[in-house]
């Protein structure tokens, strides 16, 4: 009778078997994670891998201090009383199927209303409702299904990256066994024939056969199971040559000493393993090291303003803020880290955070948390501590706001690996076939040797490194990217939108004049508070324009997007926006303007005089060689003449245009075939920034986080936009140059190794070497390219 294995973890059950629902298992922990996928309708977990969960450890009374109020405040995120937010690192995650039990938690316990899995960090971000859940309930349940978290109270907020020390390990096992298998193999090799005994011949060959046992089945079972996890799911992955060519050395190896025709390739074999692991480590710490993602965080553009007795109000840059510091927060605008609420109505919109769009009211001396959005006016806050860039970050790319605009856009490297993994099978089928008849001896190393020094590891790497180098080298640009998939889209576009207002017209540098009754002292504080309360580039200049007044708490605010605002103070009411939105019967005129009605009395307009950004000409007319270039705006045709005079004759001039028309354009267009870049300030425009194939926000001091942009841009650098798409596209050429580089590689490589000059243990050693060699050309390579971006003017 053969080994029973638990149906749950798969490890032997034979001494403790326990039967449930005509299946066994090890022990009640593995039963009762069973019962409960049963119970909760998920037992097609079990259809994504065979035995794939872990044993349950006996958890009783051990995460009882996750019940003190002062532990848990550390360990969450985010905790307003009724939502806590905590990510915990989870070591068990290894398989998809683990991803997806991860992500379904919300089935097992309905206090938990998601769960996100980050496979590379191993960690699970779990949103509870902790009137109904506790922490101490997720991490029992965690625990409870094979999956329990490491925590440490020590590094949780620190932001300690989580060692691996699996890999250390097994390169230390491959290591050992080949140093020693090439020591035993070493009179063989020089046929040593007074050392090398007949009688000590067979016991060094099964020494050998023992030393290469632990790093096949330990140092190189990633290898089997990543390949037999690929060709479960019908993928030809990179790990399936690897995965072969160990497989063929070890049986072939093992069948030579067993009938005594040869010492095998326990040499080759065990060092193969080694330098495979060795080059993977390397690769490991040299990406690490150069830590794209990190260092572009550092440069995050948002800016928040600071209040003080001494400046008054000042806009800085978010990373600088510091405890204690008074900030100002307004209408639209993201809290930047916790605080504590001084003046004014906070009504918060967490969804950036919890993925649910209700918003929460908070008074006078409330706890805020970061990445909450206030949604009703001007709110003054406290800082409690410094900014977490990194948490920022993702918040701009948590998935509850992707738009999967990636869905329809194929990588370039998935265009092009995706066939290499059969190339090279073929190859080495059809070499191994021709030396089975021409020289069996050299067959099983030429197979081999094709299957390891074409690796397609280095083209796995290269957009990975250049991609992610341009997003560093953006960033210090003030070119803000929110991943790597933008930058491939961004080379693909051949239709540029602008918004009009706040995008190419300059709201630092406008003039207004004032037509209509005067406004009585009241009602121009009114104004100001109201227009202090704004994001919107208009409201902004208008601000910066009116003279200074009183600061007061508003009653009410309520802005209306694309329309205008209003609000209230005591028994005073004020309206600020078009004229429709006023209640004014004006007849359309040709300039921009902002109208004002108070207690629904309309009161006059203010009219503005725009400010084109400086060098927006030479853009347009670069641009304009290329693409298809369109200007929508919502304002009336009032600059249709200056836009003319000032930008090319091809240039499209639509106005009149509703947030809603101008997403229904951009739909239009691309049904057309079109792959539009948008760009407008984030507000307005933030439909046409999700519809479009690369939505860009133009940023000006303001602390308007948008989820719909894939790019922030300093609207000091919009005239520079053509350039960095020109880097864009120098970038995807760098890709290729790459793969040229690494299909030269394994032309060369693959011709020694079908003509069997080419040992597998050479192949393992020359791998690492080019991949490393493509890290190294691609890394170089976009810095230059970077440098010349920089010097462009």
């Amino acid at each position: 009778m053969g080994n029973v294995l638990c149906f749950h973890c798969g490890d032997d059950c034979n001494s403790s078997e326990i039967k449930f629902d005509e299946k066994s298992f090890c022990c009640n922990g593995c039963k009762t994670v069973y019962e409960i996928f049963s119970e909760n309708d998920l037992t097609c977990y079990y259809d994504l891998q065979s035995s794939p969960g872990a044993v349950p450890k006996e958890i009783e009374g051990k995460y009882d201090f996750l019940e003190k109020e002062n532990i848990i405040e550390k360990l969450t995120e985010f905790n307003d009383g009724k939502t806590q937010i905590a990510t915990l690192y989870i070591p068990h995650i290894h398989c998809s199927s683990c991803i997806w039990i991860l992500e379904n938690l919300n089935k097992l316990n309905p206090g938990i209303s998601s769960s996100q899995v980050n496979f590379g960090k191993k960690n699970v971000r779990v949103t509870y409702n902790s009137e109904t859940t506790s922490l101490k309930e997720v991490v029992l349940l965690l625990s409870g299904i094979g999956y329990e978290p490491y925590i440490s109270l020590e590094d949780f907020k620190g932001g300690k990256e989580h060692i691996n020390r699996s890999l250390i390990y097994k390169v230390g096992i491959a290591g050992f066994a080949f140093g020693n298998v090439m020591f035993l193999s070493f009179p063989e090799y020089f046929e040593v024939g007074e050392f090398w005994l007949e009688q000590y011949k067979h016991f060094f060959r099964w020494v050998m056969f023992a030393f290469s046992l632990p790093v096949v089945f330990y140092s190189g079972r990633h290898y089997f199971t990543s390949a037999y996890k690929g060709l479960r799911a019908n993928v030809l992955n990179i790990d399936v040559p690897i995965a072969l060519g160990i497989a063929v050395l070890f049986i072939r190896s093992t069948v030579e000493i067993i009938f005594d025709l040869g010492s095998g390739f326990f040499d080759s074999l065990t060092g193969l393993v080694f330098f495979l692991l060795l080059g993977k480590f390397f690769q490991q710490k040299t990406y690490a090291s150069l830590s794209f993602e990190r260092d572009y965080k550092s440069y995050f553009p948002i800016a928040v303003t600071k209040i003080s007795a001494e400046e008054g109000e000042t806009p800085i840059q978010v990373y600088d803020i510091k405890k204690g510091d008074r900030l100002l927060i307004r209408n639209e605008e993201l809290i930047p880290v916790d605080g504590i609420l001084i003046n004014g109505r906070a009504k918060i919109d967490y969804s950036f955070v919890t993925g649910e769009s209700e918003t929460v009211t908070k008074e006078s001396g409330d706890k805020l948390f970061a990445g909450g959005k206030q949604t009703s006016g001007v709110i003054e806050m406290e800082a409690l501590k410094s900014v977490e860039q990194s948490y920022l970050t993702q918040l701009w790319s948590n998935d509850v706001f992707s738009k999967n605009k990636e869905d329809s856009f194929t990588t370039l490297t998935n265009q092009i690996s995706k066939r290499f993994t059969i190339a090279v099978l073929t190859i080495a089928i059809v070499a191994t076939t021709y030396w089975l008849f021409a020289d069996p001896s050299k067959a099983m190393n030429v197979f081999t040797a094709v299957l390891i020094i074409a690796c397609p590891c280095a083209i796995a790497l290269s957009a990975p490194f250049t991609l992610g180098n341009m997003l560093r080298i953006f960033g210090r640009l003030k070119f803000y990217v929110k991943n790597a998939s933008v930058v491939e889209q961004l080379a693909a576009i051949n239709t540029i939108i602008f918004d009009k207002t706040g995008t190419i017209t300059s709201n630092a540098k406008s003039t207004a004049t004032y037509e209509g009754e005067e406004l009585t002292t009241s009602e121009k504080v009114l104004l100001k508070n109201t227009l202090r309360g704004s994001n919107h580039p208009l409201s902004r200049s208008l601000y910066e324009i009116l003279d200074a007044n009183n600061i007061i708490t508003l009653n009410h605010f309520e802005e209306h997007v694309g329309k205008g605002i209003e609000a209230s103070h005591e028994n005073n009411k004020i309206k600020i926006g078009s004229a429709s939105f006023v209640g004014s019967n004006e007849s359309s005129v040709l300039n921009t303007t902002v109208h004002i009605s108070t207690n629904n009395n309309y009161k006059g307009k203010y009219t503005f005089y725009n400010s084109y950004r400086k060098g927006l000409s030479n853009l347009f007319n670069r641009l304009k060689k290329q693409y298809d270039l369109v200007i929508l705006s919502g304002d009336n045709e009032g600059e249709l003449e200056n836009l003319k005079k000032l930008l090319p004759s091809k240039t499209k001039l639509i106005f009149n245009q509703k947030p809603d028309d101008k997403l229904e354009y951009i739909k239009y267009h691309q049904t057309e075939g079109a792959k539009v870049l948008m760009v407008g300030d984030g507000l307005n425009d933030a439909g046409a920034l999700a519809q479009s194939n690369v939505g860009i926000a133009i940023s000006e001091n303001v602390n308007v986080f948008s989820p719909a942009c894939d790019a922030i841009l300093d609207a000091s650098k919009l005239t520079q936009l053509n350039n960095y798409i020109k880097a864009a596209k120098g970038a995807i050429k760098i890709i290729k140059w790459s793969f040229a580089l690494s299909f030269f590689y394994n032309v060369i490589g693959l011709y020694f190794a079908v003509t069997g000059q080419l040992a597998p243990v050479i192949a393992a050693i020359l791998m690492p070497l080019s991949s490393i060699s493509i890290v190294v050309f691609t890394t170089v390579a976009t810095n230059l390219l970077g440098r010349k971006l920089n010097t462009l003017k």
